[in-house]
């Protein structure tokens, strides 16, 4: 009968794509979904579309919406992306990178996709535990959302499935999260993190983003991949 579909939020960083290598290892067929939002830049959606390509996803869809037109954050409005010059100057605050309820969108996006695809499973990378502090990753939302989902679809109210937002992310810090996509052969190398890249696509190194990635090799005790990438 193939493998089960699901749909998998890729935006080709680094926590999209070592999700889309789980849910290929659980016997999913993944249906990636990408978002041209109005970011900062494209060299991510260009990322996921490696991504997708090299992991052999056959159903990849970049759907375009217009998040710069209410502006509020870093990535969609013209606001200056913080730098840091160590990760300990990280606050604990909400950054202004966060963009306003950028997950709720994207999951109601992925919900329709699963809804129309016969899917009862989203696949999405939030992390609550080496991240930017955003209130859309934490497992509290995620609980409330597919409590919604669930009772906001045909295929919910009908009994034919109930929806699973799978989040294997969420409780792992940056290095477990590298060691499991290693372990799963993801090549970060196809990845991008950076918020505020050169024009040629180089990470700044200096951003939240950059810092956790960062982080996350050096505890992992591997190389990033990508870092011939980086500025010297």
């Amino acid at each position: 009968m193939g493998n089960p579909p699901a749909v998998v939020l890729l935006s080709g960083g680094l926590d999209s794509t070592t999700v889309l290598a789980i849910a290929k290892h659980q016997g999913f067929e993944p249906h990636a979904l990408s978002f041209d939002y109005g970011q900062r830049h494209g060299i991510e959606l260009k990322a996921a579309q490696r991504v997708a390509r090299s992991m052999g996803v056959s159903n990849h869809i970049v759907t375009t919406i217009n998040l710069r037109s209410f502006g509020g954050s870093a990535l969609t409005a013209d606001i200056a992306v913080p730098h840091h010059e160590s990760i300990e100057e990280l606050s604990e605050a909400i950054p202004i990178t966060y963009v306003p309820a950028r997950n709720t969108i994207f999951l109601s996006f992925a919900l329709a996709l699963a809804e129309t695809l016969g899917s009862g499973d989203i696949f999405i990378g939030v992390n609550a535990l080496d991240y930017s502090g955003y209130p859309d990753c934490r497992p509290e939302y995620i609980r409330a959302y597919e409590a919604m989902a669930n009772l906001a679809t045909k295929a919910g109210v009908e009994g034919q499935h109930r929806l699973h937002i799978h989040t294997p992310l969420i409780e792992l810090s940056k290095a477990e999260i590298v060691r499991l996509g290693l372990s799963l052969k993801v090549d970060y190398a196809l990845t991008h993190s950076c918020y505020d890249p050169s024009p040629a696509g180089e990470p700044c190194g200096t951003c939240d983003s950059c810092l956790l990635r960062e982080k996350g090799f050096r505890e992992a005790g591997v190389d990033d991949p990508a870092s011939k990438h980086w500025p010297t």
